[in-house]
């Protein structure tokens, strides 16, 4: 699948995005999947080929022909009888080397010709499995089959549909360049990662020292099951590897945050800090004052009511860039809180999404991929009055 073609065109685009199984080859476009009835009245499945016709190396034109190819038996009427109307000719089509057809189509459009490679497959495709959808109302060709690309320039293993078809690929790409760090995988951190690990962010790093634990299971996001408890990994080794399945870039950092090795986070363009220790919080916070490097840094409070009948909890993101160093640093909490509620791993993982959520929307319109008429330097959502200020910045 060339991945060039997919985003330069957007007629292509379009076909992969709505969940047409394609495959480039040789100048080709083949389209697997595509639903038909057999002379014997039962289901099969063929594939559409037609020519691809290029202005350049990376750009079709209008289709060069209203003709394709056809791999399977003759499509029929939903009755058994030929599909007469597309009906061209029948043989043995070497159309490239693995690619042979035994059919050729024409159904030519009342203009003469297929304004793009869109309408030209939709068409064939709409004409052929109309028959298959009267004797199977499931009948199909959009598989939503898994897409992968070979041409090494993705961060996933598999093709980003959902930007394409929101139409948001260019912001996307926005977020390619970048090397973020988190600091701390534990109930906001991981959260972090869940939503960091999405876009297309070229390395994400992530740095703690802990061991995967079952109270981890109850803070993080998806499942941990017990055989991946009972194989004793830190939570990096455990993140990484999960979150790998889906993309490349993620490198586990085995190791805490300290005085000897903070300025390591100066190489990064963003780093979130995600540590319940107000110690660590000023060691990156020192590390990084006289820095380019923005910080992102996320703080919970919880506790329980007077009557000890209810949660109390807060939820807070500061940021810290160039321009705000001084006013960022004033506001984040340095001092250690051992007796806190929220230290002894109590289950608030809404809470934990929710700070996490904050964090990356506020990363995103520092990168520009969100509009930002505030550029606050604190925001604390609290959840007893669901209500959310903003400190810093225009607010």
């Amino acid at each position: 699948m060339s991945r060039r073609l997919i985003n330069l065109n957007a007629d292509l685009a379009r076909l992969l995005n709505e969940g047409y199984e394609l495959e480039f080859r040789d100048g080709l476009l083949l389209v697997h999947s595509v639903p038909y009835v057999t002379p014997e009245r039962t289901l099969a499945l063929g594939t559409v080929v037609s020519e691809l016709t290029l202005r350049s190396p990376d750009i079709v034109d209008k289709p060069g022909s209203h003709q394709v190819h056809f791999i399977g038996q003759h499509p029929c009427f939903s009755d058994g009888r030929v599909l007469a109307p597309i009906q061209h000719s029948t043989a043995q089509f070497k159309l490239a080397p693995g690619v042979v057809a035994q059919h050729h189509f024409s159904n030519k459009p009342r203009r003469g010709y297929y304004e793009d490679y869109y309408e030209k497959i939709t068409t064939y495709v709409r004409v052929i499995s109309d028959q298959a959808r009267v004797l199977d109302a499931k009948a199909d060709a959009r598989t939503w089959k898994l897409v992968r690309f070979d041409d090494g320039q993705s961060v996933f293993h598999y093709e980003d549909t959902a930007s394409g078809r929101a139409g948001v690929g260019a912001l996307a790409a926005r977020l390619a360049p970048l090397k973020v760090a988190i600091v701390g995988l534990g109930g906001t951190g991981s959260y972090v990662l869940d939503m960091i690990s999405r876009t297309h962010v070229a390395q994400i790093h992530l740095f703690d020292g802990d061991a995967l634990r079952q109270h981890n299971a109850f803070r993080s996001p998806g499942a941990i099951s017990g055989e991946t408890l009972d194989r004793h990994l830190l939570k990096v080794e455990w993140l990484a590897e999960h979150y790998g399945a889906m993309r490349k870039g993620i490198e586990a950092r085995p190791v805490m945050i300290d005085e000897t090795n903070a300025a390591e986070l100066t190489q990064f363009d963003h780093v979130f800090l995600c540590v319940d220790k107000g110690s660590v919080r000023g060691i990156v916070v020192d590390a990084l004052a006289g820095s380019a490097t923005p910080l992102i840094d996320v703080g919970m409070g919880m506790g329980l009511t007077p009557d000890g009948e209810r949660l109390w909890g807060t939820c807070r993101v500061t940021t810290s860039t160039q321009a705000t160093r001084a006013e960022a640093a004033a506001t984040i909490p340095r001092g250690d809180r051992d007796d806190e509620l929220y230290r002894s791993n109590i289950q608030v993982i809404e809470l934990n999404a929710i700070n996490a959520a904050l964090a990356v929307i506020r990363w995103k319109r520092l990168c520009g991929y969100y509009c930002d008429d505030v550029s606050e330097v604190e925001s604390t959502f609290v959840v007893g009055l669901n209500q959310m200020g903003n400190k810093g910045g225009q607010s």
